[in-house]
């Protein structure tokens, strides 16, 4: 069968464009690799609790705000989404003093303004610039960074205004301040997490697609995507399947896309060596903990801390020796009582600490690896511990991921958890459209201009316009 469109790889991308090509009459096929579907929203199961990997917080979800719109459409807002406290849905622990990202623009900028008064002006146009959210061509070559040094005179206000953004990388010389805003608005709109695991947003879009029409192959894995006479015109599967398909959307990363492409008539040697010679983010190591049941009461909130006072320094600047020095900590709704059975620690890791084994694959890990996640985990519970007191001894269970899982399951180069790394200094080098230079090839994902659920999402809806566009 030769389908008007084959996707590959499931992930919020991929699902979000099946579901609105198929709405729109198209024969729709999703090619993922995986056993299981969804990249970096899938969740996984040990024993009798489900776990997140990329899902935790998602921000806009309250009606007329930038999100709501599309999941409205997806059929996304009838799952059942828990916004976070209005009065702080971020607490940010810097030098044990702790602050408050409250909701709306308004409320957010008044209640950093009661702590830092001698900058409620400068609190008041920042939060008006997240309210109008500036072009790509306004923000996206000026350094996030040097915009808050330049804004705030408090540099301990710049760091509380930064330190929730374990959402992004923070980097001086390259972060985009069209990146930092574009990430930050929605989360001071409204926060919400979703009162259950991320597999329940995969399968109401898989289920969605399938009522449409669509199809959804797991245990797909392309191998080679075949052009001809200056078009794509398979996907090749490694056990000898051939998907026939008159367009192509890659979900995955934009290198990984290229090298699947053998010969091409339209790919230049030059934007190969382009995509090779660009950075990916930082990866993250999550320690997802269940608790003793009774010990922790749910907190609305995601909490923040940070051992050094500057945020935007390098995470582990020290090297290996040096310890965890920022953690984030998000709490799962309960789904009875009050009380939380499962808490996640999140962290950035570099890469370069776990180049040692970058040539093994799950389950065949060393134990110097096993160690070296065990002593992190170890470091995260001690810093999440100065806003948990006695968290070590509410641990049942204790499950560790690094950046080396992220590539294993998601093929994402070096574990990155943002995809390509947006710079400033390059804006035009570092970001993507979703046409390609060949014609029937689109991309996709989070790779291409903003991360995140909302920046994938409006990514996705940008690709399926260009191919019903193109006819």
């Amino acid at each position: 069968m030769k389908y008007d469109v084959a996707i590959i790889g499931s992930g919020l991308g991929g699902l979000v464009c099946a579901q609105l090509l198929a709405r729109a009459g198209r024969s729709v096929l999703v090619l993922e690799r995986q056993a299981q579907p969804g990249g970096c929203l899938q969740s996984f199961r040990r024993g009798a609790f489900v776990f997140d990997t990329g899902l935790h917080t998602v921000g806009g979800l309250a009606p007329g705000q930038s999100l709501h719109r599309r999941f409205e459409e997806l059929g996304l807002m009838q799952l059942p989404w828990q916004r976070l406290d209005a009065s702080g849905y971020d607490l940010v622990t810097i030098g044990g003093e702790t602050f408050a990202h409250a909701e709306g623009f308004d409320t957010f900028a008044a209640t950093l303004a009661r702590r830092f008064p001698a900058e409620r002006e400068a609190l008041h146009a920042f939060t008006r610039m997240l309210a109008t959210l500036p072009a790509m061509d306004e923000a996206g070559e000026v350094s996030a960074y040097d915009y808050l040094c330049r804004t705030f005179a408090d540099p301990l206000l710049v760091n509380v205004l930064s330190a929730s953004l374990l959402k992004m990388e923070l980097r001086r010389e390259s972060l985009p301040l069209f990146t930092f805003l574009h990430v930050v608005a929605g989360y001071v709109q409204s926060s919400w997490r979703l009162a259950a695991d991320g597999g329940l947003l995969v399968h109401t879009l898989i289920d969605n697609i399938r009522r449409l029409g669509g199809e959804v192959r797991c245990g797909a894995e392309v191998v080679e995507l075949v052009e001809r006479d200056g078009r794509l015109t398979a996907a090749l599967g490694r056990g000898g399947e051939a998907w026939e398909a008159d367009r192509f959307v890659s979900d995955i990363h934009p290198r990984l896309t290229y090298d699947l492409i053998r010969e091409s008539t339209h790919i230049r040697r030059i934007q190969r060596w382009r995509l090779a010679s660009l950075q990916d983010t930082f990866g993250m190591l999550t320690v997802s903990l269940v608790l003793k049941p009774g010990v922790l009461p749910y907190f609305n909130h995601n909490k923040y801390v940070y051992r050094r006072a500057n945020v935007w320094d390098e995470p582990l600047a020290g090297g290996e020796a040096e310890p965890i020095d920022r953690v984030m900590v998000s709490c799962r709704v309960p789904a009875e009582g009050t009380f939380t059975r499962q808490i996640d620690l999140l962290t950035p890791l570099p890469w370069a600490l776990c180049m040692p084994w970058q040539h093994t694959h799950v389950g065949h890990r060393c134990d110097d690896y096993l160690a070296m996640k065990r002593r992190r985990a170890d470091e995260c519970i001690d810093l999440a511990e100065t806003v948990i007191p006695g968290l070590r001894a509410m641990i049942l269970h204790q499950y560790v991921s690094t950046p080396l899982t992220w590539r294993d399951y998601n093929l994402t180069p070096q574990g990155s958890a943002y995809g390509i790394r947006k710079d400033c200094r390059n804006m035009l080098l570092t970001t993507f459209s979703p046409q390609t230079s060949i014609p029937n090839l689109f991309l996709t994902g989070q790779s291409l201009v903003i991360h995140g659920i909302e920046g994938v999402t409006e990514t996705a809806f940008a690709t399926a316009e260009a191919i019903l566009n193109a006819g």
